[in-house]
């Protein structure tokens, strides 16, 4: 008989666009939505909430806070760097995530922007400063250090050329980038990786293979 599994339902928040630590009524309202989010992910029975493409730290932390509040499961905490390397109020990546480690979130990580070989560096200094499982969550994207807005996404290069959003295909990520970046996660001891906007169903295909998980016909064999 075959085992039964049982399939994580995930919730999820996300950066607002209006967070201002300087404008009390930006809070307010922040934390009105967090709060609002978290509570319909409780009532639909979610397993655990990821909250996700934080720029702030500090807003990371109050959604952090409302899954604590409004909820019973566990959080996954994932940070979204820009062209400047610390998040917007001057923490670098692995102060700001051993932060978040310490205020309860059961895992901690990137999201977002840059692609799996500009994201990997970032990781490892995450992985260094926390005890916490890791997230790792690239763009399907071949972001290099000579890119647009350097590491970023190549959104904005496509944007320039009249290619966004149906023009992206040229910077896409083969699957075969996918399964050797996947390949080197573990030996890395990251326990969530994923990839994110614009991924296919090859791209996860590929990062399952590059993580062991063999199927016939496998893509990357």
């Amino acid at each position: 008989m075959a085992r039964k599994t049982h399939t994580l339902f995930a919730g999820d928040i996300c950066n607002t666009n209006i967070y201002d630590p300087n404008d009390k009524k930006s809070l307010k309202e922040v934390a009105r939505i967090f709060e609002e989010q978290v509570g319909w992910a409780a009532d639909a029975g979610v397993d655990y909430i990821v909250a996700e493409t934080f720029s702030w730290g500090q807003e990371a932390l109050m959604a952090l806070e409302a899954i604590q509040k409004y909820s019973k499961v566990p959080a996954v905490v994932t940070m979204a760097i820009h062209r400047e390397l610390p998040v917007r109020e001057g923490l670098e990546r692995g102060r700001n995530c051993q932060r978040l480690e310490a205020a309860g979130a059961q895992v901690v990580g990137l999201n977002c922007h840059r692609g799996p070989r500009t994201m990997m560096p970032l990781l490892k200094e995450i992985r260094a400063a926390v005890k916490c499982d890791v997230a790792a969550l690239p763009v399907p994207y071949r972001t290099t250090k000579n890119s647009h807005r350097s590491c970023r996404s190549p959104i904005r290069v496509a944007t320039m050329r009249g290619r966004f959003p149906v023009g992206l295909d040229p910077f896409v990520a083969t699957r075969l980038e996918m399964f050797v970046i996947s390949g080197v996660r573990p030996t890395l001891w990251y326990q969530v990786p994923g990839n994110l906007l614009w991924s296919g169903s090859h791209h996860i295909r590929a990062l399952a293979e590059g993580l062991g998980r063999r199927r016939r016909a496998a893509s990357t064999q």
